[in-house]
């Protein structure tokens, strides 16, 4: 009778698991509720995987998970998410090592990406138990990178005293044995052998480079940002047709208009008055009276853009970097030149961030703060043509009929042949000259 109740019990026990088990999908994610059904002793603690064979059903597998601390105690910096054109990073430097105390949203490490660096921040107050990830490593949105302990104490070293490390006198050093005297054979006297004479070096012949020393050079990995440069320039190089027109500009009107206003402007808006701004607008107006410049190719179609964003380039001590001023054909001179000092301190600082660099229809390379003369630009891709300012020179020019000393500049249109013809180039540079001899010409819109 008692092994009849005992079994009615294990049938009825087993048809419970089994209805529990099918009333789930995922039976590893219910353990802790089927360990109730499962005798004491068969239980363990471990993470283990566990086997229990039911009456006329088939073989079940039960997991039980453990996480790192049943307290929360520690949490996982990891990759945050960097833009939706970039895919991965390098893991350039920790900022942190293991041991450092770190607050809340604190970077502890960075990741170099194709256009910008991003800071890895710490999602806890804690101090860092140790790195996953290493330098150098490629890494992507959600990588673990380092595990943080909320509740462990920064590591210190310190050097305790002990007695051990006081110096012990050592020992005299034991009197050696004495050893029975041998008797000493003299030694046999040899003729002295002649020395064959040292070759002497190869001659090297004159035409023979003579190459310096692998000590005196340096093999550094290229940076992902230098490598993106390097893709995007030979790209544009292989694509485009690129045909570059030049034309000079007597810059006098507008170094004496910014002369006789900076003043007044600084003090109304706060911000300087650059020749930037002026070239940003002529090149507005350039854009609006040619717009196939302004147009970019996309496969068999043109595409033809309705507003204006101006990209300038800024050179910055890992790379050269392209800003997009947005909407520049809505901005004045004091909007310009406030979007412009924005953009280039954040490139110093290396804090631009993907969509300040992304889209753009037209560049403008500012050579000149470098010392150029003239130079042809490379096209910054998918863009059709771009602009390349250089110095200023004080030159001899004829105005009207008499040779004077005039501050002139250089300018260069490179632009995408296969859709820009050179009249279109010549105008649209024309027209930048035009405005920029004659700034009344802005105002007028003429």
């Amino acid at each position: 009778m008692a092994s009849r109740i005992a079994a009615s019990r294990l049938l009825r026990r087993s048809n419970a698991t089994l209805g529990l088990l099918r009333s789930y999908t995922h039976a590893r994610n219910y353990s802790s509720q089927l360990s109730a059904l499962i005798p004491i002793g068969s239980q363990n603690s471990n993470l283990t995987r566990r086997h229990y064979y039911l009456p006329n059903v088939s073989q079940y597998q039960l997991w039980s998970r453990s996480f790192a601390s049943d307290s929360g105690d520690k949490v996982e910096a990891v990759v945050p998410f960097m833009g939706e054109s970039v895919t991965d990073g390098t893991l350039a430097n920790f900022l942190k090592k293991p041991g450092d105390r770190v607050e809340a949203d604190e970077p502890i490490a960075q990741i170099e990406t194709d256009k910008v660096t991003i800071d890895v921040a710490s999602p806890e107050a804690g101090v860092i138990e140790k790195f996953i990830a290493s330098e150098g490593d490629t890494v992507t949105p959600g990588t673990k990178v380092a595990i943080i302990s909320k509740s462990a104490a920064p590591t210190e070293t310190h050097v305790a005293p002990s007695e051990d490390a006081t110096p012990k006198e050592t020992p005299p050093p034991k009197a050696e044995e004495k050893k029975p005297k041998v008797e000493e054979k003299s030694p046999k006297v040899e003729p002295p052998k002649m020395q064959a004479p040292k070759p002497l070096p190869p001659k090297t012949s004159p035409t023979e480079p003579q190459l310096p020393p692998k000590e005196r050079e340096r093999r550094v990995p290229m940076p992902r940002l230098r490598k993106r440069i390097a893709n995007r320039l030979k790209d544009s190089q292989n694509t485009f047709a690129m045909l570059t027109t030049f034309n000079e500009v007597d810059m006098t009107n507008l170094m004496k208009l910014r002369s006789d206003y900076k003043d007044e402007f600084v003090t109304k808006h706060g911000v300087k008055l650059g020749l930037m701004s002026c070239f940003v607008k002529a090149a507005v107006t350039a854009l609006q009276n040619q717009p196939i410049v302004n147009a970019v190719i996309d496969g068999d179609d043109i595409i033809y853009r309705d507003y204006v964003d101006i990209s300038v380039a800024v050179g910055t001590s890992k790379g050269l970097v392209v800003p997009v001023i947005r909407d520049a054909d809505n901005m004045n001179f004091a909007d310009i030149e406030k979007g412009i000092n924005t953009l280039a301190k954040k490139a110093t600082e290396g804090a631009l961030s993907i969509d300040e660099m992304a889209g753009g229809t037209f560049t403008i390379s500012n050579g000149g703060v470098y010392g150029s003369l003239i130079s042809t630009p490379i096209i910054n891709p998918p863009q059709s043509a771009i602009l390349g300012m250089h110095s200023i020179v004080q030159r001899p020019v004829v105005v009207d009929g008499n040779i004077l000393a005039r501050p002139m500049m250089y300018l260069a249109l490179t632009y995408d042949h296969r859709l820009i013809d050179g009249r279109e180039a010549v105008y649209f540079l024309r027209r930048i000259k035009d405005v920029v001899e004659d700034p009344r010409r802005l105002l007028l819109d003429i």
